[in-house]
């Protein structure tokens, strides 16, 4: 079984081949890219997107895992009333990461819903989808999050390039979170492991193809039978239609977007 990283703080464990040992990669609050001064009325206007749920996706999230929608409207009312969507804006985030995940909100419902104990993200960069998913785990008092990354920045909307990894969580997420750099080919069975414990996986990881087989394929051997399986942009390629197909089913939508948001669950509700 791979060893798992020790809990309690997130780590650089790769650095890029032209880095000296100590320096590493630009990460969190080392190279903390500072937000534009957003106006009172533009930061109402993010902060009202980042919050936007429609009800069909809710509807889902309780169909996947099997939560009553009291339960998740109370998620939702929670959301609303914290402060992490100040936190983002605070730490950078704007219109521009709205527009390319609109889904953060529904992240934080589905984890505090699944409650997951490990979870495992792939595509990580600014840490947008990573800040939704720790505030959710951390609310829920239970969990580890493992993201691998960075990211690529091809075919990301205008805006979002120039951030440091992990940019987006603020010091008071990081006790469950896990930052492993690296090439997913190469690392991602041994961040998954062979022991099936993997609750929650979230591909985020660019419109590669090969690369989003790889990753759903690997991760769906990894989970647990309570287990779902997440993808960003599903629209991008046939990774994600080929991959229900061969579980039986149609394409899984949590939410259409733009971009749209699958997800499917080992219970593989209808």
């Amino acid at each position: 079984m791979a060893e798992r990283p020790p809990r309690g703080r997130a780590i650089v464990d790769w650095s890029p081949p032209s880095a000296t040992a100590h320096e590493g990669p630009a990460f969190a609050d080392r190279a903390l890219v500072r937000p534009t001064v957003l106006t009172p009325a533009a930061r109402k206007d993010v902060r009202h997107r980042m919050l936007l749920l429609r009800q069909a996706a809710v509807d889902r999230i309780a169909a996947v895992t099997g939560v009553e929608s009291a339960d998740i409207r109370r998620f939702a009312r929670e959301l609303r009333e914290g402060d992490l969507p100040d936190l983002l804006l605070q730490r950078g985030a704007s219109l521009a990461f709205t527009r390319e995940l609109p889904q953060g909100a529904l992240l934080y419902l589905l984890v505090r819903a699944a409650r997951p104990e490990r979870v495992v993200e792939t595509g990580v960069r600014p840490g947008y989808s990573t800040a939704w998913i720790l505030s959710a785990l951390d609310a829920n008092r239970l969990g580890e999050l493992t993201s691998l990354g960075p990211g690529p920045v091809a075919g990301r909307v205008p805006g979002v390039q120039n951030v440091s990894v992990g940019q987006f969580v603020p010091p008071s997420l990081r006790s469950r979170w896990t930052l492993a750099l690296g090439n997913s080919e190469e690392r991602l069975r041994g961040i998954l492991g062979e022991d099936h414990t993997i609750d929650l996986f979230f591909y985020d990881n660019g419109p590669d193809a090969n690369r989003a087989r790889f990753e759903l394929r690997a991760a769906w051997e990894a989970l647990t039978p309570r287990g779902i399986l997440l993808a960003h942009r599903i629209d991008a390629n046939a990774a994600w239609t080929d991959f229900c197909r061969a579980q039986g089913l149609p394409p899984q939508v949590l939410d259409p977007g733009p971009p749209p948001l699958g997800a499917v669950g080992m219970a593989r509700p209808r």
